[in-house]
């Protein structure tokens, strides 16, 4: 991964930090994590309705002006839930550009692995075990997420090395970790969404973490790989 390239980051961005990590008990980092998604989580859940809406309108601007967004056909995006920044904007562009449109989908036998369904507005929608609306499952609107171009990811926090907070579940890192980089077939490109009041100053890095290849915010764009 290549170092991060600032396109602009605001001054108003919010620091967060976890305690230094080096030695801490597997235990203790896994409390660390956990206080840590709490505190964005409640930052993150008082962003007004006004705001949230502004947001997602500046997120599809910044992603107009990357060249990888632009290029991608086959992209995967997701329905905001607990105060994330929303993709409706950005969804209901890529169906006006003609861009095929992928929702997650929780795998019904490998329960922390992720599916993707082509989404539309005529796409029939359950909700899943944590209470998340997702698509029907059909075979037919499936795709291998190794033919996806781009990947747009929640988030919980993120640094500047492109390492990625999310809820615990592991259900990316699961699913993508034979997908990213093997080299001998073209990945996903793998963007993260956020508020800037998600960046924190560093996030230790598992070694089955996926790495992001840019993050896009409402006010500032990083690159990493792309």
């Amino acid at each position: 991964m290549h170092p991060a390239q600032t396109i602009s980051i605001s001054s108003s961005s919010l620091s967060n930090h976890l305690t230094p990590t080096e030695h801490l008990s597997s235990d203790q980092l896994l409390q660390a994590k956990k206080a840590l998604r709490q505190r964005i989580r409640k930052q993150r859940k008082q962003l007004s309705t006004f705001h949230q809406v502004k947001a997602a309108n500046q997120l599809l601007k910044h992603l107009n002006n990357q060249y990888w967004y632009r290029s991608s056909r086959h992209i995967a995006v997701y329905l905001a839930n607990d105060g994330e920044l929303s993709c409706s904007a950005v969804i209901d562009a890529l169906h006006t550009t003609g861009k095929q449109v992928y929702l997650p989908v929780l795998h019904p036998i490998n329960h922390r692995q992720l599916m993707f369904v082509r989404y539309d507005q005529h796409t029939p929608m359950r909700y899943n075990r944590f209470g998340i609306k997702e698509p029907q499952l059909k075979r037919s609107r499936l795709l291998p997420p190794e033919a996806l171009d781009l990947i747009l990811m929640p988030l919980v926090g993120f640094d500047l090395q492109g390492n990625r907070l999310g809820m615990g579940g592991g259900f990316y890192d699961t699913t993508l970790d034979k997908v990213i980089n093997q080299g001998w077939r073209p990945s996903p490109l793998c963007a993260g969404l956020a508020h800037p009041c998600q960046q924190v100053d560093a996030l230790p890095k598992e070694p089955w973490d996926v790495p992001l290849d840019a993050v896009v915010t409402p006010t500032y764009v990083l690159r990493f790989s792309v």
